[in-house]
């Protein structure tokens, strides 16, 4: 009946769209409504510094399941492509995703919801079910689905059904002896947003003040097209607003039924609950709707990088802890290695390592000596200590430097001040030194076209001019780094 036992537990990993941890109430916001997660989060451990590998969809998914780098796997930017039927290409064939390694473990395998790793509609080894989002997101009804690769266009409200779906998935696999691994992958809160919500849920937010979401002036780097055009954004903020909080807490009662059902069949003790998001999210914040490609050049704003990331197994894992222990994507395939208890060797050249220890509430001091992250998306790099940032944009720039200790915001651009001019020269090193080690010279983003529009094909010699979307971008604003924004 699935695994009664707390030492090899089941995995359930709940993995959002386009989410930053503020969008939490337990992680400090006051208007949104998440009491399921809140309660997750109170009976196990809350990480609030986990930063996502890739500010945009598919390169963090796919740093997530392989535990590697976007210049170790290729996967650069979101996949903009048709990749089902005979168009479908599998990104990471020949990968190993730890997905893979649970199988071997003899762990059945389960996914309900968005993959967008190419290759949608078929399978992953050791998956024994398989209900996916035919592309990375769209409308919440009709959506497109592949069920044992039929394609179909799912009738009821995405979120919903997903958790449904799942549930099916928990009782089926209830009655068997082998410990199982579901995926649930929602696409909520991502657009689009105005009219696509149950009433139940925008009712809430009608008289909402929205006060942790102030609207700032538009980003001088908001993407221009052709004719000089804004690009993205949203015209009624307020009612963006409204969809992007409602289809949250839609989510979050989803969530509750499917830890309910978990409940309801035993499970609960010897289940391992992660929740987590592929990135972050501006919703307003520093004038900007969207994410890492929210403007031109990409940006690398604690907003866009920072996710939520909860881990609750009762019994395994002390309840109400929070970590502020800089931690990484990377970082989640060796910590399940050693969680689950896996038969599997260190990987070579990986960059992350296990913080188990603080899930279980057995590293020393409660602490974890990881003072560093770093984040990639095509030519735009970053490293993150607790006290700096500095964003480095190959091969000209501009690059930015924050002091986060007295501008937690990233408001004020140092990178031009002679002032922290040794500052920034350390942690430029720091950063060239650390992805010298690990990218693959053949994947490396720092020389690839990446835009934010979009990966159409892998990355293989003679296809950089075409595996990547055209941007329509303002080229002036490659010269003038903001100094402020807000």
């Amino acid at each position: 009946m699935a695994s009664r036992d707390p030492d090899r537990p089941n995995v359930l990993l709940i993995l959002s769209d386009d989410q930053g941890p503020w969008a939490l109430g337990c992680a400090g916001n006051h208007e949104i409504r998440t009491p399921r997660l809140d309660a997750l989060a109170a009976s196990g451990v809350l990480l609030s510094r986990f930063f996502c590998t890739s500010p945009v969809c598919s390169p963090a998914r796919a740093s997530l399941f392989t535990g590697q780098l976007p210049s170790q796997h290729g996967v650069h930017d979101w996949l903009s492509y048709h990749h089902a039927g005979r168009t479908g290409v599998d990104f990471l064939a020949e990968r190993t995703l730890f997905t893979d390694l649970l199988a071997d473990a003899g762990y059945r395998l389960g996914l309900s919801g968005k993959w967008h790793l190419g290759a949608n509609d078929r399978p992953r080894k050791g998956f024994v079910h398989w209900y996916a989002h035919e592309s990375g997101g769209g409308p919440y009804r009709g959506a497109p689905m592949y069920r044992d690769g039929v394609r179909t266009a799912e009738p009821d409200y995405l979120t919903d059904a997903l958790a449904a779906d799942a549930e099916r998935f928990l009782a089926a696999e209830s009655q068997r002896p082998e410990p199982f691994h579901l995926s649930l992958h929602f696409t909520a809160p991502h657009k689009p947003w105005k009219g696509q919500h149950p009433s139940l849920y925008t009712d809430l937010y009608e008289d909402c003040a929205f006060e942790t979401c102030p609207q700032g002036p538009p980003h001088p780097w908001q993407p221009l097209d052709e004719n000089g055009a804004p690009v993205g954004g949203e015209s009624d903020t307020r009612q963006a607003l409204i969809g992007y909080f409602a289809a949250t807490t839609a989510m979050d009662a989803a969530i509750g039924r499917v830890l309910d059902r978990l409940d309801a069949l035993g499970l609960t003790g010897s289940t391992l609950v992660i929740f987590t998001s592929d990135n972050g999210f501006n919703a307003g914040h520093h004038g900007i709707w969207g994410k890492g490609n929210g403007t031109f050049p990409q940006n690398m704003y604690d907003s866009s990088v920072l996710v939520p990331f909860i881990a609750a197994q009762p019994g395994r894992t002390p309840g109400g802890r929070v970590h502020d222990a800089l931690l990484s994507q990377y970082d989640v395939l060796p910590t399940l290695v050693e969680y689950l208890g896996l038969d599997h060797p260190a990987t070579p050249g990986l960059p992350g390592r296990s913080f188990a220890g603080l899930l279980t509430d057995t590293d020393d001091a409660h602490g974890h000596d990881r003072v560093v992250v770093y984040d990639e998306h095509g030519p735009v790099r970053m490293i993150r200590t607790r006290d700096w940032k500095y964003v480095h944009r190959y091969p000209h720039g501009p690059h930015e430097l924050y002091d986060l200790t007295a501008d937690p915001g990233e408001e004020r651009n140092l990178a031009d001040i002679p002032a922290h001019e040794a500052t920034r020269t350390d942690l430029a090193a720091r950063l060239d030194e650390w992805f010298a080690a690990y990218v693959d010279p053949a994947l490396d983003g720092a020389r690839l076209p990446v835009s934010g529009n979009g990966q159409r094909t892998p990355v293989t010699p003679g296809t950089l001019a075409t595996a990547f979307e055209p941007g329509r971008r303002d080229s002036a604003c490659l010269s003038h780094p903001p100094t402020t924004t807000t």
